[in-house]
């Protein structure tokens, strides 16, 4: 099977986004006397939903993880978007995807608005067709709806559509859509969470992820 749709999540799929999301995380616990001098432990904010994640890990009420999420929106909209950097040969993998002449959509939970500006600021742009993500009043923030999104307004053919991700949300949210998923380990989810959510195809690497899809070619 050689897929014709290829949706891409964002964070720890095509770009690194550590240090904004995990600063603008530090600086919404500020606003609630909160202190977390140590990044590593609030990785598990990238990826999620967030106000969920404020939910899980520090216990908020619906109402302070709405305050959580505008104070978190003060930081990145400003600085913590641009504190990214896309991982290395995601742009030759991009480039010989759209060599291959398939169909490149952005997937991700982060708005849709800031995803825009991520997508334009690292110049990738144009190997996307469109870049679907959530509504700034958190709507639509549930993978399996963003997915379900771009499949009906694109009438994308299920058996030819695959989702690449990095979280368990990613897999799971195929799993919803009845589309193939492919893990991938060099980001943010653990080996065991992406197993368990039992993907498609799991590749450690950006250069594993290319030689997938070459593959295919080959067997087509």
């Amino acid at each position: 099977m050689q897929f014709q749709n290829i949706l891409f999540d964002l964070d720890g799929t095509l770009t690194d986004p550590k240090l904004g999301i995990t600063q603008a995380v530090q600086y919404a616990l500020s606003r609630f006397d909160i202190v977390e001098n140590d990044l590593d432990k609030l990785e598990p904010f990238i990826g999620p939903p967030l106000a969920g994640s404020f939910a899980e890990y520090y216990g908020f009420s619906e109402l302070d993880c709405k305050k959580a999420v505008e104070y978190y929106r003060e930081y990145f909209s400003d600085r913590g978007l641009y504190e990214n950097e896309v991982y290395v040969g995601i742009l030759q993998l991009l480039q010989s995807l759209i060599n291959q002449r398939r169909m490149l959509i952005v997937a991700t939970s982060k708005p849709t608005v800031f995803a825009e500006r991520i997508i334009q600021h690292f110049e990738m742009t144009p190997y996307f067709t469109h870049i679907y993500g959530s509504n700034l009043d958190g709507t639509r923030s549930d993978k399996g709806e963003i997915i379900r999104a771009i499949i009906e307004d694109n009438n994308l053919d299920k058996s030819q559509t695959v989702m690449i991700g990095d979280r368990k949300h990613d897999i799971i949210g195929a799993h919803k859509n009845d589309i193939a998923s492919i893990a991938v380990e060099y980001g943010y989810g653990s080996h065991e969470e992406l197993t368990v959510s039992k993907p498609t195809y799991i590749v450690k690497t950006v250069e594993e992820l290319k030689n997938h899809f070459y593959e295919e070619v080959r067997m087509n």
